[in-house]
């Protein structure tokens, strides 16, 4: 990756942060938590799971503990079915016996999951400690680490336990993505698509014909489009922090791309590869229901599939997608609001689509 530092900011007024990307900076992560908390906070919590801890947590911790930080460690498991209520439960465990205070934070280490989970327990911990994004995935480091996003699931659906709570700062080494799993890689590259689909042809034509320096983590195809993907999804939360209008944009594909992780129970697709598939359904339903010309699920499958990502989804009937994206059978009438397509590049919310509209989609894959 290119040794250029890149920075922008995040302008929510007195919630106000910077997203910091630099080849290697990693390791000097104990200056930039000094430089921001100043002498008034000198103990912190790291968490992270278990694949990232033997990877990168001995490096955050030195560097912390280099800068006369007291660090303690929370590891949980890696995967999205332990998002759970147990595993936040366990995190303030930790917190309570280490007897954060109110101006100490969580630095959250790790991908998605991570992120999401130290937010919430740093939301909810004395009503509220500060955290930092250090995210390690592709995923995280475009997408779920801006924008203060924090929940845990529920048997009843994905996330549906949170709260909007801004990191103080992401800090992003693109060189950790190196020992990225392939998959994994793969998988964070549908929220890179995700914003050219949204609202940007341009960058989902240069992403899809960037496939293969991505998949190779070419140094600068990589820094551009992670600073791209954060300046995209920083612009559009500075709109709608809480997501009121504007920010439910950015959940394209995600409606479907849920419902595929609660009926395959978290364990048959990456969160990544899941809104990849969500995203060709949005495309056909949005041909299907003629708000996009003929050819956007087409120019969607073919980016998808440039970048090595599942397209179809898994065979489940009309009633059980349905169930799982939130239809309540007790409520007549109830519509869900989905993310649709104009065409690439314009993406807006319909909230008009019906129960027998998905039930022709569906039935169009059998």
């Amino acid at each position: 990756m290119s040794s250029q530092i890149q920075n922008y900011r995040v302008d929510l007024g007195n919630r106000a942060y910077d997203i910091h990307i630099e080849k290697g900076c990693l390791s000097r992560i104990g200056e930039a938590c000094t430089s921001l908390f100043g002498e008034q906070a000198k103990r912190c919590l790291i968490m992270t799971n278990d694949v990232v801890a033997p990877l990168y947590l001995a490096t955050v911790q030195t560097s912390l503990e280099s800068q006369a930080w007291q660090v303690s460690t929370h590891i949980i498991p890696d995967g999205e079915q332990f998002k759970t209520i147990d595993t936040w439960s366990a995190i303030m465990d930790s917190l309570m016996t280490n007897k954060l205070a109110r101006n100490e934070p969580i630095i959250a280490l790790g991908g998605g999951v991570v992120g999401d989970m130290a937010g919430f327990a740093a939301a909810c911990y004395r009503r509220g400690i500060p955290f930092v994004q250090v995210p390690t995935t592709v995923l995280a480091q475009v997408d779920s680490s801006v924008g203060g996003k924090t929940a845990v699931s529920h048997a009843h659906g994905k996330n549906m336990i949170g709260a909007f709570y801004q990191p103080k700062l992401v800090w992003i080494d693109p060189n950790v993505l190196q020992t990225l799993a392939p998959n994994q890689l793969r998988a964070g590259l549908a929220e890179v698509i995700k914003y050219g689909a949204i609202w940007d042809a341009e960058f989902f034509r240069y992403v899809e014909q960037h496939a293969k320096q991505l998949h190779e983590l070419d140094t600068k195809t990589m820094s551009k489009v992670i600073l791209d993907s954060c300046r995209y999804k920083a612009e559009i939360v500075m709109q709608d922090e809480t997501e009121q209008g504007a920010r439910a944009l950015l959940n394209l594909g995600h409606t479907f791309g849920h419902a595929i992780e609660s009926m395959t129970h978290y364990t048959g697709y990456l969160h990544g590869e899941a809104v990849a598939i969500g995203m060709c359904m949005a495309a056909r339903l949005s041909e299907q229901l003629g708000h996009a010309p003929h050819g956007t699920e087409s120019s969607m499958v073919s980016a998808l599939q440039a970048l090595e990502l599942p397209v179809a989804p898994p065979m489940f009937t009309a009633e059980q997608w349905l169930d799982a994206m939130g239809h309540d059978k007790k409520n007549i009438g109830s519509l869900i609001r989905y993310i649709l397509l104009r065409g690439i590049g314009e993406a807006f919310i319909a909230e008009d689509v019906k129960d027998s509209d998905i039930q022709t989609l569906i039935q169009s894959y059998a």
